[in-house]
């Protein structure tokens, strides 16, 4: 039988739904096809909803934030119940699928709010007098958008996995072939967000907003026909559980036993795992208290009642990123507010050049790309390749540097954005008008600095993450970001919130909030913020940062015990 091969349809990598071998690049041009399609959709409405939620639904500033933090937050964190779903229950191609259909109706509730004028409220009077969206009005928006949360939830943990699944990388060449699908993902994620952000965010705001959502929708609604035509080409795997689930049993197993003493107790060991003196506690859940607890084959009963060393040893580790994590949330938060607040800065901006083109605020969101792309470029050809030539060896920044300079950019952010917020506002005071007469394009060096919150940071806390835990608990990291980028889209809107209702007590020019940013304070806002990024950087560097060398440390330990023991067998 030639390697690789499947011959049996107990092998949970088979598709019994066709004659000739499933998966490799028959079944990943369907895949890319589908991922292409389904990015182009979801990325048009993600990247102008703060533009549409402002000038067709007349939201005040409050509000708008909160739904799209909300919203965002919501997407992220639904990602840990799709994972689950899939890993115990559907399987990645089913869940891919409902989660497509999820989406596509909410698509299309979005859509009909754009088609059916009485679904909106009036048209703002000069941009001031608004008359805010009723409840019901309000309800089938959140319907639709609930909807597409639930759909991101069950595509965004498997859409990759799933492509990684068509290859055999226990072969030179499925290794090799894997390499080039994530290359080929990125390129199709990379086509889809450009032609998002620039073709369609342009018709949304410039042409028409009905052409604008329709083709997201009609994207979509293609993407799921091509993934159901390639049915029968792919290798669908499964579902084989999931390592969340160990970990809450041992959560659930120490708690249990949080009164036995340990001091004399034998541990269930089977593959003498090293055992790390941090958070001893947890060892409870692999202590046997009673020999009952073990079968005839010395195996537990009950895995909520008894776990292994490694499986404790796996949620130590997990604990032990929390502090980076939390430093990598202060982060987001910069990021998000950027997405939002700044883009409503941007609304009263004057977009018009000298040509007379009309640039669409959603434009703002190239920004944090461009800088992020120009960025890797000049590090890896520039630094990396002339420090090589110079020295003989690639220098690369470490870990805890690249998080410094995402932390200082993110103060660079706030503080440039108070700046040219007060720019912004006193010309638009000083000339009457709703849109200021500052341009556009001097918003553009906060939403680049917010690029480079994300080049620096964001990239060495997923790397930091999927490096330092085991190959096994790949899903549990990317988990972990997806839930910072949650926490840091609910706390933005809590921070707002407060923000909102303390300043504008005692009559007040509130700092944020109204349907007119001419009318508050938001540089005062962006100083808040910047002051949490300072607060943020001196957590990191006086507490969080001495985690990741621990972290680094512990797995190199388990990386060499790991060699001894398979050299021993």
């Amino acid at each position: 039988m030639a390697e690789g091969s499947n011959s049996s349809f107990d092998d949970p990598r088979l598709s019994p739904s066709s004659k000739k071998q499933p998966g490799g690049w028959r079944a990943v041009k369907y895949i890319l096809a589908n991922e292409t399609f389904e990015k182009l959709a979801s990325m048009s409405l993600i990247a102008n909803m703060t533009v549409y939620l402002k000038t067709k639904y007349n939201m005040e500033g409050v509000l708008l934030v909160n739904v799209i933090n909300i919203w965002s937050g919501t997407s992220s964190f639904m990602s840990i119940g799709g994972a689950l779903i899939s890993d115990m229950f559907l399987g990645r191609y089913l869940m891919l699928l409902y989660g497509s259909i999820s989406s596509l109706l909410g698509m299309m509730i979005l859509t009909l709010t754009v088609i059916v004028p009485k679904l909106r409220p009036p048209t703002c009077i000069g941009q001031i007098n608004c008359i805010d969206p009723s409840l019901w009005q309000l309800s089938i928006l959140y319907a639709g958008l609930t909807l597409m949360a639930i759909g991101a939830g069950g595509i965004r943990p498997c859409n990759i996995a799933f492509g990684a699944d068509q290859f055999n990388t226990t072969t030179k060449e499925g290794r090799s072939q894997l390499e080039s699908f994530f290359n080929w993902w990125y390129f199709s994620f990379t086509f889809a967000l450009v032609i998002a952000l620039t073709a369609v965010v342009y018709i949304q705001t410039n042409i028409s907003w009905v052409i604008g959502f329709a083709i997201p929708t009609a994207c979509l609604l293609v993407s799921i026909v091509i993934f159901v035509i390639g049915h029968h080409s792919y290798i669908i795997v499964k579902p084989q559980g999931s390592v969340f689930v160990d970990l809450v049993k041992v959560i659930t197993a120490a708690t249990r036993k949080h009164r036995l003493d340990c001091s004399r107790c034998s541990f269930y060991d089977p593959d003498f795992h090293p055992r790390t003196k941090q958070l001893r506690c947890l060892e409870k859940a692999a202590a046997i208290a009673d020999q009952n607890e073990l079968d005839e084959d010395g195996k537990p009963k009950n895995g909520w009642r008894l776990c292994n060393i490694q499986q404790v040893e796996n949620l130590k580790l997990l604990l032990g990123m929390m502090p980076v994590c939390l430093a990598g949330i202060g982060c987001f938060m910069t990021m998000d507010q950027q997405t939002t607040i700044g883009i409503l800065q941007a609304i009263q901006s004057n977009n018009v050049l000298r040509s007379g083109f009309k640039i669409p605020p959603g434009w703002m969101g190239l920004s944090p790309m461009i800088a992020l792309s120009i960025w890797i470029s000049t590090y890896e050809i520039l630094w990396v390749l002339q420090t090589k030539k110079l020295t003989g060896k690639a220098k690369r920044l470490t870990m805890t540097q690249r998080i410094n300079i995402g932390l200082i950019s993110a103060m660079a952010c706030s503080i440039v954005a108070s700046f040219i917020e007060k720019k912004r506002r006193t010309a638009a005071l000083k000339h009457g008008s709703f849109k200021s007469p500052m341009s556009i394009l001097m918003l553009l060096p906060q939403f680049a600095l917010s690029g480079l919150v994300e080049a620096f940071a964001a990239v060495a806390i997923m790397e930091y993450l999927t490096t330092q835990l085991p190959e096994s608990m790949r899903t549990v990291a990317g988990a972990i970001f997806f839930i910072s980028l949650s926490m840091a889209s609910y706390l933005n809107s809590m921070l707002v919130n407060i923000v909102h209702k303390t300043t504008k007590k005692g009559g007040k020019t509130s700092w944020l909030g109204g349907h007119n940013l001419n009318n508050d304070k938001l540089e005062n806002f962006y100083y808040l913020a910047a002051s949490i990024e300072a607060f943020n950087f001196l957590y990191f560097n006086l507490y969080a940062r001495r985690f990741i060398a621990t972290s680094c440390t512990i797995n190199e330990e388990s990386k060499e015990d790991q060699h001894n023991n398979e050299d021993q067998i």
